[in-house]
């Protein structure tokens, strides 16, 4: 069964780094097509950054762009989202899953993860 822990978050000021990890279970082939979201308080989830490594692109949303990098490790089966000059805005409950913002509907019944809170505070 797939499952997706998420870890590496916590309390950070404005301007610092956090790197999330996800670790991930029960994949049959190697971490191709991935995500990272989030939700806020009062928000809907939203996606910040996706790989597509079979299709050769990465994207990142604007909030988060230049910002945040996502990456790989298929010998750990671990996906990283190292996250740089952290705003305040970025406080929320991130979230790892399969899927890049071209091909989220395929693995639409994926459960999802408990998440990392990641707080942006002086």
């Amino acid at each position: 069964q797939v499952q997706l822990v998420e870890s590496g978050g916590g309390l950070i000021q404005p301007g610092g780094s956090l790197r999330l990890s996800c670790q991930t279970y029960g994949f049959t082939d190697a971490i191709a097509s991935m995500a990272w979201y989030r939700k806020s308080s009062g928000t809907e989830r939203e996606m910040v950054a996706s790989m597509n490594f079979d299709r050769g692109f990465t994207h990142y949303d604007d909030s988060v762009k230049g910002r945040f990098t996502i990456s790989r490790d298929n010998a750990k089966n671990m996906i990283f989202l190292q996250m740089d000059n952290l705003k305040p805005e970025g406080t929320a409950v991130y979230y790892c899953r399969r899927g890049a913002k071209d091909n989220t509907y395929v693995y639409r019944d994926d459960p999802w993860g408990q998440g990392t809170q990641v707080t942006v505070s002086s």
